[in-house]
């Protein structure tokens, strides 16, 4: 036989309930209310137990819903949270299965909504959003289904986007580093080879003779001022070894430098 010794609130309606021999059990208020519980109340072993198990279970469940009330969740995401929250693992079984009655729970429907959100607000590629729905805890299957509704022609779109956006921020590189670095970003990004060459393709990156060579001569000077010091031989090498990295033509790198010579004598 136990009785309570103590009932008080905590966050979120829910209530710790000690006995006098210590034992304590965390319940909602709708167990508590269902179960009529009351300070100086007396209860059998069994009958506490019980209540404790149940307490458990409603808790967990409404752990999972208010977790759901922000967004859709996956189920490995409701999972991880209850048991961040301490839920048993036959709380969380029961919790899972609960939601999956009452349709609150379907990674198939999670996995479309979150595809359809990164369409319309971020500018991740499919490789991307595989990755993440995989870190979710979506199976291969519904994430395959849930990519059909990011069709070619919107990666297409997007990705031409995302280039744009990143040709502006490149312009001031060489133009072989700047079709690089735009390639490079919409790979990271998470397009398909198939959808970066298509975009490449389209997009309008005219290499002016004039612009490279007022960019060679701004990189150029700085890695002249830079290895100033060595001697001419090293010097040279060192440049030469820099601007080619930096996507310019032999020729060019070659004019400058010889210009470099001249203006040195």
């Amino acid at each position: 036989m136990e009785i309570i010794q103590s009932i008080r609130k905590l966050k979120n309606n829910h209530y710790n309930v000690t006995t006098k021999s210590g034992r304590k059990i965390r319940v909602s208020e709708d167990t508590l209310v269902r179960f009529r519980l009351l300070k100086g109340q007396e209860i059998e072993d069994d009958a506490l137990t019980e209540i404790e198990k149940e307490a458990e279970l409603d808790i967990g469940y409404q752990f999972a819903l208010s977790y759901l009330s922000y967004q859709l969740r996956s189920e490995k995401e409701i999972r991880d949270h209850l048991k961040k929250k301490e839920v048993s693992s036959e709380g969380i079984i029961y919790v899972v299965n609960k939601l999956h009655e009452i349709n609150l729970l379907d990674d198939l429907v999670f996995a479309e909504s979150y595809v359809r959100t990164v369409m319309k607000t971020q500018d991740k590629g499919p490789q991307t959003v595989k990755q993440q729905l995989f870190k979710k805890g979506i199976s291969e299957d519904n994430i395959a289904k849930a990519l059909e509704l990011f069709t070619f022609d919107e990666q297409e779109e997007m990705g031409m986007r995302l280039a744009e956006k990143a040709l502006r921020k490149y312009q001031n590189k060489s133009h072989k580093e700047k079709i690089n670095k735009v390639r490079q970003h919409l790979f990271t990004k998470g397009y398909s080879g198939d959808v970066i060459e298509l975009v490449m393709s389209n997009l309008e990156v005219e290499k002016d003779e004039d612009d490279e060579w007022d960019r060679i001569m701004v990189e150029g000077q700085k890695l002249w001022r830079r290895h100033q010091r060595l001697d001419a031989s090293k010097k040279k090498q060192k440049i030469r070894q820099s601007l080619f990295q930096k996507g310019y033509d032999f020729d060019l790198i070659n004019r400058f430098i010889e210009e470099k010579e001249l203006e040195d004598e």
